[in-house]
């Protein structure tokens, strides 16, 4: 029995880390990596055909699961393995458990892509590959669902709450940030939004976090 995380904090297997590392639950870290074709061979290929990371693996008295996906990864962990009791990452209750979901989702279909974007063509790239001018069209493009998300954290902190579902970080926080920590290379973008921009801080600050972007290669 047991939860294995396949993946490297240096990607999108860094939202798993960090809900079980917020949740201080024991997991086997099988430091796989996506470079040299390392998720293309045929033994990775029979846990997730898609030859992506992250896979989550969790061996349960009733059978194994698994689970690719970053985002459905993260959301399962919270789930399956907290305790829905006010104080963790998981959802307490209903409304708590929509807004952890469409949270979630939404970052990937409004934000993920040109928030990637930004930060391959403002840091991650080498600087003789990288296209500003592709940067500037994401920015731009981005100041839609960074409004809708600093109005949702104004209704948010009128209800006494300063996350995104709750008064406590959650693992809809969770999720958001680590799409929205990509935008961070454009902190004059960020910088016009000053309460999604305190909320980015606060969540990205969290030791799990830190701890989660250092494993693996």
């Amino acid at each position: 029995m047991g939860l294995k995380i396949y993946g490297i904090g240096a990607s999108r297997a860094s939202r798993p880390f960090w809900a079980a590392l917020e949740l201080d639950v024991p997991f086997e870290h099988i430091n796989q990596s996506y470079k040299n074709g390392g998720t293309r061979t045929p033994e990775f290929l029979a846990i997730n055909p898609n030859g992506h990371i992250p896979v989550v693996v969790d061996e349960r008295p009733e059978g194994k699961v698994t689970v690719w996906e970053s985002m459905a990864c993260a959301l399962y962990i919270a789930r399956v393995h907290g305790k829905a009791d006010g104080q963790s990452i998981t959802p307490a209750n209903a409304r708590e458990e929509a807004e952890a979901l469409r949270w979630s989702f939404w970052t990937v279909t409004e934000m993920e892509t040109d928030a990637l974007t930004v930060l391959m063509h403002r840091l991650a790239m080498p600087e003789d590959q990288r296209k500003p001018e592709l940067a500037d069209k994401a920015e731009s493009r981005l100041k839609v669902p960074l409004a809708v998300l600093e109005k949702h954290l104004q209704d948010q902190k009128a209800r006494g709450e300063s996350y995104l579902a709750a008064n406590r970080f959650t693992v809809a926080d969770l999720c958001v940030a680590s799409v929205a920590a990509w935008v961070r290379p454009a902190d004059h973008l960020l910088s016009q939004f000053p309460l999604t921009h305190h909320w980015l801080h606060q969540c990205l600050g969290r030791p799990a976090q830190k701890q989660s972007r250092a494993l693996g290669g």
